[in-house]
């Protein structure tokens, strides 16, 4: 493994070290939330926590994606698959690994992939 994929790595269990703490503190607000604070509900706070709830939830399923990514990534280093596009086989440009260190895509087929 090069020196470019090491540093590639290195972000990448950063990014999922942080990743992880984030999803471990929304999981432990959410329960918060689903447990309440004891006293009578009432209906627009139960709303609000409804709320809040379906934002934390939707933000943990970003993060869960995000890590699923990261950790494809951290697979295609080990088989020396990292930096190139998993559409086209074309090299991704080192300025956008830096950037997105997970990418799968260069940046025509990224554009394309999202239509």
């Amino acid at each position: 493994m090069g020196t470019w994929e090491n540093e590639a790595r290195e972000a990448l269990l950063q990014r999922r070290s942080s990743l992880r703490g984030v999803l471990r503190a929304n999981v432990t607000e959410a329960e918060g939330l689903r447990r309440g604070s004891g006293r009578e509900p009432d209906p627009v706070d139960e709303a609000s926590e409804g709320s809040a709830e379906a934002v934390l939830e939707q933000l943990s399923e970003r993060e869960r994606r995000e890590l699923r990514d990261i950790d494809d990534a951290l697979v295609r280093i080990e088989q020396g698959r990292f930096g190139h596009c998993a559409r086209c086989g074309g090299a991704i440009g080192r300025h956008r690994l830096r950037a997105i260190p997970e990418a799968r895509h260069c940046m025509a087929c990224s554009a394309q992939v999202r239509g």
